[in-house]
């Protein structure tokens, strides 16, 4: 992801690997640090398919902790 910051508005949505290619469910969109709030709560399955996505850009949200 490329540089930002903590109030930049994005968009926080799960990824489901349905047989027919999956349906994007969004579950918040707002301020970073409060979509990276709701992603740690989630459950480790939930985790999995959730992606951030900013006005120029998607990361897999567990990829953000890889390194």
């Amino acid at each position: 992801m490329r540089t930002t910051y903590e109030s930049a508005t994005v968009r926080l949505y799960h990824l489901d690997a349905g047989p027919e290619g999956g349906a994007a469910q969004t579950l918040f969109y707002g301020p970073l640090s409060e979509a990276m709030q709701i992603a740690a709560q989630q459950p480790e399955d939930v985790q999995d398919g959730l992606f951030i996505a900013t006005d120029n850009d998607v990361v897999a949200y567990l990829d953000l902790f890889e390194g």
